[in-house]
């Protein structure tokens, strides 16, 4: 059975340089409207909301993170599977993976709606919400994990396609959600005035859409990715195999969201203004490192094909052209949170102390960007070759062991906030330099060249 050519994408030959670009423009752009989803909400509120309402929001996604940041990682090891059978053309296997990897989703939605239900209001006073904003954030978390369910399935179904080559349909997922996401916004809380849960909801209804947009797809293709509903079922071998990959990365992803709760409780003490701040630079930043995550999930998938396939010469090559074509967007980012970082932070919100604070927190971390780049390229490739712990190892050790141990002592030498801007940059920076040691010692050792386990390869995919 062939995948199509026009939605799927063999990167075992050509090109490497045109291929990846292919690959990945359709996931920047994706990855640039799931960005509107909070963005928009954000906007939004912060215009016509206020900035407490403001601070509701930015503070939330740390938790949000904390909790489908595990089952993410998850799914992405999914998904380096999934490329690896595909490469490796094992059509049999590639199918139960499947079907287990979307009947999984299903159970960690549920447990995540319950779960974050009664959570919510425990996690923020652990962050030390201020009382100002502690009430809109908590009916935001509420209604937020109440359609994690869409959230979790939609993605895992998008993984799927992205792992076979196929970036396009994911997008046009995506353009159909974050439209009716904006135009809901717009009618709740303008036309209704239901205010921060207005915003809430426009989210969820807009995850249902993308989720139902991609399993219609899934269902009706012919491919050897196709789901059917009967087939839904944890195979044990499947699972195993998904959880090597992706437990690490799960594990990173919350342990990282979740110490972040705590670097929230020093945000936290500055009030209402430096919060909002904060979260203006929070979003800029997610909007900052779409192209760099767009370029992480092409390596991934291209060199967990090629590992498959064998291809260790295109695997280097393609984690090479890789990062310079992360460099070059890096050099952009810098140039934009160093010159206009008050025209960036004035489309959430005009006040003049959030002004001050969010365009201080751009301007602080500009200079670590390049940093960064090398983390995602280096993190991508690793998790391609099906090497998950390394990466889960630097992280967690810059992330969350560096980050805390630098404010836990900063904060006790002084009172000011200038400290707590370079708290994430310094992050980067370690992160960066550690995570291309581990793939460089990686990739010239012994177990580089165990490849693929060359288990029958009958039929193609």
């Amino acid at each position: 059975m062939q995948l199509k050519k026009e939605t799927a994408l063999d990167m075992t030959e050509g090109a490497i340089a045109p291929m990846l670009v292919r690959f990945a423009v359709p996931l920047l752009a994706g990855n640039l409207f799931q960005q509107l989803y909070n963005t928009v909400d954000c906007i939004i509120v912060g215009n016509y909301v206020g900035k407490e309402a403001l601070a509701a929001i930015g503070s939330t996604g740390f938790l949000i993170n904390a909790l489908i940041g595990f089952f993410m990682g998850l799914s992405a090891g999914g998904a380096v599977v999934i490329s690896q059978y595909f490469g490796a053309r094992q059509q049999e296997k590639l199918g139960r993976t499947v079907h287990t990897m979307l009947a999984g989703s299903i159970i960690a939605g549920l447990f995540l709606i319950v779960f974050g239900h009664f959570a919510s209001p425990v996690m923020l006073r652990l962050m030390a919400t201020p009382g100002d904003v502690f009430s809109m954030a908590d009916s935001y978390l509420r209604i937020y994990f109440a359609g994690s369910l869409f959230q979790l399935v939609y993605n895992v179904g998008a993984g799927i396609l992205r792992a076979v080559g196929d970036s396009e349909r994911p997008l046009y997922f995506l353009v159909a959600s974050s439209l009716v996401n904006i135009v809901l916004d717009f009618v709740f809380v303008l036309g209704w005035g239901m205010g921060i849960e207005g915003a809430a909801y426009a989210t969820v209804i807009s995850q249902a859409v993308a989720m139902v947009l991609v399993l219609l797809v899934m269902m009706r293709t012919e491919e050897c990715y196709r789901l059917r509903l009967k087939a839904l079922k944890i195979d044990g071998g499947c699972l195993s195999r998904v959880l090597r990959q992706g437990l690490p990365g799960g594990i990173q992803m919350s342990i990282t969201a979740f110490s972040n709760v705590f670097v929230m409780s020093y945000i936290n003490r500055f009030g209402s203004s430096f919060m909002a701040g904060w979260a203006c630079f929070g979003k800029i930043d997610q909007f900052s490192m779409l192209s760099l995550q767009s370029i992480s999930l092409s390596v991934t998938t291209f060199v967990g094909q090629n590992y498959g396939a064998l291809r260790l010469d295109r695997v280097r090559k393609g984690a090479a052209v890789s990062l310079g074509i992360a460099f070059s967007f890096g050099l952009v980012t810098i140039l934009l949170f160093e010159c206009i970082p008050h025209t960036l932070v004035a489309l959430f919100n005009r006040d003049a102390e959030v002004l001050f604070y969010g365009s201080a927190f751009l301007r602080a971390g500009a200079p670590f960007y390049l940093f960064r780049c090398l983390t995602m390229v280096f993190s991508g490739a690793l998790r391609g070759l099906g090497n998950a712990l390394a990466p889960t190892v630097v992280m967690l050790s810059s992330f969350v062991a560096f980050r805390q141990i630098y404010l836990f002592v900063i904060t006790r030498l002084t009172g000011s906030y200038v400290p707590l801007l370079f708290a994430y940059p310094v992050g980067w920076a370690l992160c960066g330099i550690l995570m291309a040691a581990a793939y460089l010692a990686y990739t010239r050792s012994r177990r580089f060249t165990r490849h693929f386990p060359p288990e029958s390869r009958t039929g193609s995919c």
